[in-house]
């Protein structure tokens, strides 16, 4: 069984949505802390109450987060233990927590995180993209439309997968910025864990159309995960498939699915479909 000291801040995970979502271990710290730290005390008062947990609680948020922190400071100094909770998920990814975890390091203290529920990770799980390529958190993108348009130009060439989250009063305008981003895949995920979760993959070109096919569509907060570029094989790879193709299709049908399999330009493939074809004549 795990040890749990005295004079340490532990960063608590808590649910996202749903209640169950809670850790056994979470809950035990909860109860065994001398003191919660917290992003709102009325919303954790709130969720605390559905465990049974009464407790004393000091606000911890992002307008204050770093003068709080010396009062968490010299309560862990007289070996309180200190647990750190955001509204949901995982505290200091996009949430207030950084900057206490920080000052609480810099002051020699002992921190201890508590895994659980996290908008990132449920939203990857749900998109079905190989590990193998790897990927990026980009959180909240600009609210102002000209640096939300740059930061998403800035994506067209990012190889792999990006999580965004966006409140429900942005994402319309982050589904027309994310529009030039073509048929690259992304997948939204609604209220993850809720009772009213939605989860679907669409074009980014589609991302608008699909918002708009239900006015629920708009509300709730969301996890996004824009899928990676397709990347082009090598261009020997795509005369190889085409030459394939080429014995068993006609000219145009073995261009159009080579370049739809290899991701190499259709005009080029079809120069050499040419050639391929005057080559076999001859």
């Amino acid at each position: 069984m795990q040890h749990y000291p005295e004079g340490t801040l532990y960063v608590v995970a808590t649910p996202i949505g749903n209640l169950a979502d809670i850790s056994l271990r979470a809950l035990h710290v909860l109860h065994l802390a001398n003191v919660i730290a917290c992003e709102d005390t009325r919303h954790t008062q709130g969720l605390l109450r559905q465990y049974g947990i009464e407790k004393t609680l000091l606000a911890v948020h992002e307008h204050n987060e770093a003068e709080a922190a010396v009062g968490v400071i010299e309560r862990l100094q007289r070996g309180e233990r200190v647990a750190y909770v955001s509204d949901a998920g995982t505290p200091a990814v996009s949430d207030p927590g950084a900057r206490l975890v920080a000052a609480v390091r810099a002051a020699g203290l002992a921190i201890m995180p508590l895994p659980g529920a996290s908008s990132v990770t449920t939203a990857l799980s749900a998109a079905g993209i190989s590990g193998d390529s790897g990927f990026i958190f980009a959180g909240f993108l600009p609210s102002k439309a000209g640096e939300r348009d740059q930061a998403v130009v800035g994506l067209q060439g990012e190889a792999r997968a990006v999580v965004i989250l966006e409140a429900p009063h942005r994402i319309e305008a982050l589904a027309q910025a994310m529009t030039p981003l073509g048929d690259r895949l992304v997948t939204i995920g609604r209220e993850l864990t809720k009772q009213f979760e939605e989860i679907a993959t669409v074009a980014a070109s589609a991302f608008p159309a699909w918002l708009a096919g239900s006015p629920q569509r708009t509300r709730g907060e969301f996890a996004l995960v824009l899928h990676p570029a397709a990347q082009a094989l090598p261009q020997d790879d795509g005369s190889r498939v085409l030459g394939l193709l080429l014995e068993q299709l006609p000219l145009k049908t073995a261009v159009k699915l080579a370049a739809d399999i290899t991701g190499a330009p259709r005009n080029d493939l079809y120069e050499t479909a040419l050639k391929l074809k005057k080559a076999g004549n001859e």
